[in-house]
């Protein structure tokens, strides 16, 4: 600034030819300074500063000491300096004013060059902003979409265009409950708690593929029609597999009941995750809301998802929670507020299936629910079954290809699925001709074909005969909602040496049916009068069956009975019961199914106990079950009163009496 100051009166030294006086340099440097001022802060501002620090008169005046003085006022901006300099001390002042100028001078530069970087910067963002306003009224002319994914969009479109026959089990689905075959009782149980004024939570049994899951949506298909059921005509019917849902103890994700995504870690949307906002996620009860959920083998849904679905089932509404959210930001949309604070709505009915025995199942779910059993499928159902799908297809069989079907499955299911094999199988012994389905026979030779790539055996692997034996008996099991048949049989040797027989029998059909053994010996040592340590005893069960409870105890009784008299049993009566020491028969669990698998067996009796005469079905066709109360009660309808040569007896070993004065000596 000093330099600049001289440079400027060394010019107007020049201009005028000679050298200045001190004095003169001293004028000359004032108005250098006043002109470097007006420059700088323009002619305007520096009036009106001088003005405001009572400086104006002293600039315009003649002596030189008021002009440096007022030069300190303006440039220190300081108004208490009111003494004007001496003319020794001018120089001094003059150059305070100057540095002082030249920090002014220097922080003009500096805010003038951040000044144009930040006009730059501001135009350069300015720039950014309207290429992007560009980009995005582009975009909203044109779409998100671009040349690759248009492309997509064409090979997705053209997929669509491309339609296979749809799956077996649509096609041959039952369409009304008049369709459903075999399960009149159920329906009419399940239709009673569903269309109602006041609807039930239910609970389904029973084996698969016997149409639970289709008769629960077309009863919700029904109800809708009433008027009296609070079904509205959209009400949903909400279908999910609980073996197959999964979630998180910590609520991170739970698509049964809902979860919260929290704006960092789970992926709430953009706008929500920018203002750091948590968006719940209703879940399938909510989706279910004023309709029926619907959850498959329910048994298998974990224990404590299951507790947190009968709160739910109480409130009918779903409460969510979350760190992240704050009910005072105004960023909050108003649906995101309403599910944190009153939660979202959840009033449907459940309907659960399960193939689990009832016990296995959560009390306190069973607690809440009604139970509807539905019942296995027979012969008489599958070959109906059968024939409704040869409807469907339009084909025509062999009248043999039914009943061998019903050999093979118990399951709806898995019926129209072997005639549907089938179908293939014919249709490529016809050639391919298949654009007139009516020519199209499926024949015995078709199904055997497909049982053999198939390797499959039938369902009851033990029948019933007509014949009788000494020593075999057929006995009833229950495993899950299946009955089966158990063929026990005893044979009798003298032992070798008087009391000391043996009694055999294979482990590996359990514990409990051991016991059964023992107890049933000890009977027939009470009703026979012989001596069981007399004869060596081997009591076995074909195919080591394993037995989980007594129930095969009246059946080993009778065995045995049978080895030590030589009576012969027919082959087409089956019993169960559990056998008391004092020749009572004891009530067992399972009738109604060891029934049916009696039924697919085509056994023509069952003795059951008299006690569980109450869970006999009414109307069995085909078959007669009969209640006892003790071991003698069953003998005239199980023993061959008379003698018969299918009762086979070695002589040698023992004696035989008549059949019937057996029975009478017995029975005395």
């Amino acid at each position: 600034m000093k330099n600049l100051i001289r440079r400027l009166v060394a010019k107007g030294e020049q201009k005028l030819g000679y050298k200045l006086s001190g004095e003169e340099q001293l004028k000359r440097q004032v108005a250098a300074i006043y002109g470097l001022l007006a420059n700088l802060m323009g002619s305007d501002k520096l009036v009106m500063k001088a003005g405001k620090l009572d400086a104006l008169h002293l600039m315009r005046s003649d002596r030189l000491e008021d002009r440096v003085l007022a030069l300190q006022k303006i440039v220190l901006e300081d108004p208490t300096i009111d003494v004007a300099p001496t003319p020794e001390a001018i120089p001094s002042a003059l150059g305070e004013v100057e540095d002082a100028l030249a920090d002014l001078l220097a922080r003009r530069t500096v805010e003038e060059s951040l000044e144009k970087k930040i006009a730059e910067r501001v135009q350069e963002r300015h720039e950014e902003y309207i290429k992007e306003v560009r980009m995005e009224v582009l975009r909203d002319e044109r779409g998100p979409d671009n040349p690759l994914t248009l492309r997509k969009y064409a090979e997705l479109e053209k997929l669509e265009q491309r339609k296979l026959s749809a799956s077996i089990n649509e096609l041959l689905r039952p369409t009304d409950l008049s369709e459903v075959v075999g399960q009149d009782k159920a329906i009419k149980a399940l239709f009673a708690k569903i269309a109602s004024p006041y609807p039930q939570h239910v609970i389904l049994y029973g084996p698969p593929g016997v149409g639970k899951t289709t008769v629960a949506r077309l009863i919700l298909e029904a109800a809708k029609q009433l008027l009296y059921t609070p079904f509205e005509s959209d009400a949903a019917f909400v279908e999910v597999d609980g073996a197959t849902l999964r979630w998180d103890p910590r609520e991170v994700t739970n698509p049964l009941l809902g979860s919260v995504h929290d704006p960092i870690y789970q992926g709430a949307k953009r706008d929500l995750a920018d203002g750091a906002v948590p968006e719940p996620k209703p879940g399938l009860v909510t989706e279910a809301h004023g309709g029926i959920l619907f959850i498959d083998e329910i048994g298998e849904l974990d224990l404590m998802l299951q507790n947190k679905l009968l709160k739910v089932l109480e409130d009918k509404r779903v409460r969510f929670d979350s760190s992240y959210y704050d009910p005072t930001d105004p960023n909050v949309p108003k649906y995101i507020k309403k599910l944190f604070e009153d939660g979202a709505p959840a009033d449907f009915i459940l309907i659960g299936a399960t193939t689990r025995d009832p016990g296995e199942i959560n009390p306190a779910l069973r607690s809440r629910c009604a139970e509807v059993f539905f019942q296995p499928l027979n012969r008489q159902d599958i070959e109906a079954i059968v024939l409704n799908t040869v409807e469907r297809l339009n084909v025509s069989i062999e009248p043999a290809v039914a009943e061998m079907i019903s050999e093979y499955t118990i399951e709806g299911r898995k019926a129209a699925s072997l005639l549907a094999d089938c179908y293939g199988v014919a249709l490529q012994r016809c050639d391919h001709k298949a654009n007139e389905q009516k020519t199209v026979k499926i024949t015995r030779a078709d199904l055997e074909e497909i049982i053999q790539s198939s390797r499959l055996v039938p369902f009851a692997t033990t029948q019933a005969d007509n014949g009788a034996e000494v020593g075999k008996i057929l006995g009833l099991g229950v495993r899950g909602f299946l009955g089966s048949i158990l063929e026990i049989e005893a044979i009798a040797f003298p032992a070798k040496a008087k009391g000391r027989g043996t009694l055999r029998f294979n482990e590996t059909a359990g514990s409990m049916a051991k016991d059964s053994v023992f107890n049933a010996a000890s009977v027939v040592r009470q009703l026979t009068g012989k001596e069981i340590s007399d004869y060596d005893l081997h009591v076995n069960v074909i195919g080591g069956g394993n037995l989980d409870g007594p129930s095969a105890g009246l059946a080993m009784a009778l065995a045995l009975i049978s080895a030590l008299e030589g009576i012969p049993i027919r082959q087409d009566v089956a019993v169960t019961g559990e056998i008391s020491l004092q020749g009572r028969v004891k009530p067992v669990g399972g009738i109604q199914e060891k029934i049916y698998g009696a039924m697919q067996a085509r056994v023509r009796r069952v003795l059951v106990p008299m006690d569980n005469e109450r869970e006999i079905p009414k109307d069995l066709e085909g078959i007669e079950v009969v209640p006892v109360e003790r071991a003698q009660d069953a003998w005239s309808l199980v023993f061959v009163l008379d003698e018969s040569p299918m009762a086979s007896h070695d002589d040698d070993k023992i004696s035989p009496l008549s059949h019937r004065a057996s029975i009478q000596r017995l029975s005395s």
